[in-house]
């Protein structure tokens, strides 16, 4: 059993909270029971795995899959948990699994294009939402936070394995290919003079959302086939772009099931 905070695996572990790590090491963190029992459920491979004795009593089923699945498991003490977690009560369990993991998506009818999304909670929930919907998957631009930052992850509530997705290193070169391939782009603006409600969203489309401050910049703007404005009443200035995904999604869910 691992009781000291200061060992080397302990220390690589809690490096993985910062990004500049996780890029190097090409590993990330899952904590918690929901995060790692999703990973097995998708049958992602897990490279380290480390939890308490308390935890390996209450799961006795789901901690046989990971003996079979981890690369190495070590017994902590709930201290050590502590020390390589990112929140402040573990719940017993804490897994690395490698970046590569993560499968791009390959649109065919509905799909989401993120521009700058700073805010891991907005991006998780808009992952789990695409995921809920049966989106095909999402693209997000490089200058966004990285799609397994830990509270990405937790936001997801376990959808995170369900969604293809990817950091795209040119959103625009993205944007027109799609287009090419027959796909309409529609821009989220608050500035736009038509609802959301009113784009025939029947055929292959892909949902252009921007930055929680600033919006789309108009370079990607500029490439949309339409834009699309969520109505509000007055005094009220936007929406967060959770909520304006979500939105968006479930319209186009409700049209392709009526057709």
């Amino acid at each position: 059993m691992l009781t000291s905070s200061q060992n080397p695996l302990v220390k690589q572990m809690r490096k993985l909270h910062r990004a500049k790590e996780r890029r190097e090491q090409q590993l990330f963190l899952l904590e918690g029971t929901h995060l790692v029992e999703a990973a097995c459920l998708a049958d992602r491979a897990l490279v380290t795995v480390c939890l308490t004795p308390d935890w390996q009593l209450r799961h006795p089923e789901l901690c046989q899959q990971i003996e079979q699945r981890a690369q190495r498991l070590e017994v902590v003490t709930p201290e050590v948990l502590r020390a390589i977690a990112t929140t402040v009560e573990p719940d017993g369990i804490i897994a690395t699994v490698e970046r590569s993991s993560t499968t791009a998506p390959a649109f065919h009818q509905l799909g989401l294009l993120l521009e700058t999304i700073q805010d891991p909670g907005n991006l998780g929930t808009i992952i789990r939402t695409a995921a809920a919907t049966g989106a095909d998957g999402l693209l997000l631009s490089a200058d966004s936070v990285d799609l397994d930052h830990p509270k990405v992850l937790r936001a997801s509530a376990g959808q995170w394995f369900r969604l293809p997705m990817a950091t795209s290193p040119d959103l625009p070169a993205e944007i027109s290919h799609y287009r090419q391939q027959g796909f309409q782009i529609v821009a989220t603006l608050p500035t736009a003079d038509r609802n959301y409600w009113d784009v025939d969203f029947s055929q292959p489309t892909l949902l252009l959302l921007g930055n929680e401050g600033g919006g789309l910049s108009p370079d990607l703007t500029a490439l949309a086939d339409h834009s699309v404005q969520i109505p509000l009443v007055a005094g009220v200035e936007s929406l967060n772009v959770a909520i304006a995904a979500a939105l968006l999604l479930y319209e186009a869910k409700r049209q392709q099931a009526v057709d």
